[in-house]
């Protein structure tokens, strides 16, 4: 038995089934990708397998003991108190615990009785013994590292939980589930609300993490990197697929194509059957022949290829060329009142640039958009537009300004009222709305729906410059990918918002980082910019390691018996610590690779053995399913023991920087 067993399951909703006969188990180790479109049931199939809803019909079994961790996409307060306090206290044994022992203490305080003092101090050893064995397992400094990971300051750690945002209550909420190291840990949308250097930390921290994962994640890389197995919940219905995200793809293209090669094989011999029946039916010489061929017809099976799913289509009509600088920025500043956004920003964006602004949350990105946009004005410096610029604006809170009581045709032929009905039509059918869906109110729209009517309205009459403040909020990943290629066609230039990973790294020509109340210019996309921060960081922690070693080299020589012994002591620690931190990650990650090969290797040799028995070939599409992932593993391994051999090295070269070797 896995950790969670699911057993055709089935759950009806108003008007439709949602799941029907769905099995699935639940493996330690398993990292579980959940796709599917909005509304197939994802973040019900969560709530399913934590236990907070009950199917109408199958079996639900969980492994006794298991510690489950769920993030909902809605924040809910289920924390109190000081925010590092509450993350600490998420641990439940921990806080009836130290409850118990101040009720034993304070009964301790009331009694003078032997018997009764004895039985309570040797009640009140236990719960110490207890509590400490809690405080090595959750240390507190766990919990301030994971909560500076995803992006509080030292300052704010023991601000009250309620004072926070729903953004920021996410944030502790995902903090408090990490802290307190689940067997099952199960995600949705866990990138929501998150900056980019919170992402890159979740992003190493669950890389690193022990336990089983079941992720829904709209962020195509950050979910192809955490999984490797997809369930993905379609029209036609459970697919399940052993691999990461790219490999599923792939193999449902490749099913996809020989479903098709078969279906046109099956319907080319049916002509041919009938073509004969039709010829020789009135024949009597050839009337078994003519039986036996409507018999054979009849065996054959027809292929019904998946249906195939609606996604957002879009080409950008034409739009004014503008001069070859778009836009020049000089000495921009904004505060709001005794908070200083970002000061002295000077920059140049080029016709054609697609620029991606990245920064913690609250590092000014949405009001530097606004102030572009010419929303807000700055306090100081001036932005000069070059020739023809016309600017095109998408707001996150887009949805807001739409109007509440108009359809969506008219909210979208409001933009271009001198197009025909049926143009509009067609284009509201781009954006997956068609026939009497077009009708529907504005206030009756799901969230996905209104971002995609905003995107409508934007993209149907688009400027030459197109600023948009995370534009693949509320869209599905198949409407994310699709939007990210319809804009690869578009002819303007782009500074945009996202903290969708693949978005960025499949659009961006250049990063623009806001941080510490300044701006830093990267070439390239996320990719090129996280090498240049390795390369950054590389290059800062050699400094360290140089001043570190040098201050050693000067203790050296001084007289050891002296008061300076302390700080030789603090030097050491910090040498130990420097070490630790340059050579533990790398030790940790040829560890990981080691344990990949190994599974891979296994696996291997099971093939190896179904592959030498004769009789596997007489299933031929199984022979040559078990071939390709013979060729697949045989490739991975290759691969791995290409990043193992240059792990190796790498912690070669670290040593001996180190002094080690």
């Amino acid at each position: 038995m896995g950790l969670v067993n699911l057993e055709e399951i089935e759950l009806n909703l108003p008007g439709r089934i949602l799941f029907s006969g769905l099995s699935l188990t639940v493996f330690e180790g398993d990292r579980i990708g959940l796709i599917g479109r909005n509304g197939t049931g994802k973040s019900t199939l969560l709530k399913i397998i934590k236990g907070d809803i009950e199917p109408d019909r199958g079996k639900v079994s969980r492994k006794k003991g298991i510690r489950t961790g769920y993030l909902p996409q809605e924040v809910h307060d289920a924390l109190s108190g000081p925010i590092l306090q509450a993350i600490v206290d998420s641990i439940p044994e921990r806080k009836f615990i130290k409850e118990r022992i101040e009720s034993i203490k304070d009964n301790l305080s009331r009694t003078a009785i032997p018997d009764h003092r004895k039985a309570l101090e040797q009640e009140l050893a236990i719960f110490i013994e207890k509590i400490n064995e809690i405080d090595m397992r959750f240390p507190i400094h766990n919990a301030e590292r994971i909560l500076k990971g995803l992006g509080f300051e030292s300052h704010r750690l023991n601000a009250p939980y309620s004072s926070l945002s729903g953004g920021w209550k996410m944030r502790a909420n995902l903090a408090s589930i990490l802290y307190r190291d689940p067997d099952l840990l199960l995600l949705d949308e866990p990138t929501n609300h998150l900056d980019i250097p919170s992402l890159t930390w979740l992003d190493e921290f669950l890389q690193n993490h022990k336990g089983t994962i079941i992720m829904v994640c709209h962020d195509r890389e950050f979910l192809n990197k955490h999984i490797n197995r997809v369930l993905s919940l379609e029209p036609g219905g459970i697919k399940y697929h052993k691999g990461n995200y790219e490999s599923y793809l792939r193999a449902r293209e490749q099913e996809l194509r020989l479903l098709e090669s078969k279906k046109r094989k099956i319907e080319h011999r049916i002509r041919e059957t009938r073509r004969f029946i039709d010829r020789f039916r009135a024949k009597a010489s050839k009337a078994s022949l003519v039986q036996s061929r409507i018999k054979s017809m009849e065996r054959l099976t027809p292929v019904n290829l998946p249906n195939k799913e609606k996604n957002i289509r879009f080409s950008f009509p034409e739009i004014p060329r503008s001069g070859r600088i778009v836009l020049e920025i000089n000495s921009l500043a904004k505060a709001f009142g005794g908070n200083l956004v970002f000061h002295d920003l000077n920059l140049q964006v080029l016709r054609g640039e697609r620029i991606a602004l990245i920064g913690p949350i609250g590092s000014g990105k949405t009001t530097l958009l606004k102030i572009l946009a010419g929303i807000i004005e700055p306090d100081h410096g001036h932005i000069r537009y070059g020739h023809g610029v016309c600017i095109s604006y998408y707001a996150q809170e887009q949805s807001e300004l739409l109007n509440q009581e108009n359809s969506i045709i008219e909210e979208i032929h409001n933009i271009v009222p001198k197009e025909s009905t049926q143009k509009i039509r067609n284009l509201c059918g781009s954006f997956l709305f068609s026939g009497d869906e077009v009708e529907k109110k504005i206030k009756v729209l799901s969230g996905g729906e209104r971002a995609r009517v905003c995107l409508a309205k934007i993209l149907v009459k688009p400027g030459n410059l197109l600023l948009m403040d995370e534009p693949t909020n509320h869209l599905d990943m198949f409407s994310s990918d699709v939007l990210a290629s319809a804009l690869k066609d578009y002819r303007g230039t782009m500074i945009f918002v996202s903290h969708n990973r693949a978005f960025i790294n499949a659009l961006a020509t250049r990063i623009w980082e806001l941080k510490d109340k300044t701006l830093i210019e990267f070439p390239g996309n996320l990719t090129e910019y996280e090498y240049h921060q390795r390369l950054m960081e590389q290059k800062e922690l050699a400094q360290k390691r140089s001043r570190i070693f040098q201050r050693e080299n000067n203790t050296d020589k001084q007289d050891f018996k002296s008061s300076n012994r302390k700080l030789q002591r603090k030097i050491r620690a910090e040498k130990r610590k420097t070490i630790t931190e340059a050579i533990g990650p790398i030790e940790e990650r040829i560890k990981r690779l080691e344990d990949q090969i190994t599974g891979l290797e296994n696996e291997e040799r099971q093939i190896e053995e179904q592959l030498n028995n004769p009789e596997i070939f007489k299933d031929k599409e199984k022979a040559k399913t078990l071939v390709n992932r013979y060729r697949e593993i045989k490739n991975a391994i290759e691969e791995l023991i290409r990043k193992w051999e240059k792990s190796h090295q790498e912690l070669e070269d670290t040593k001996k920087e180190l002094g080690l070797i």
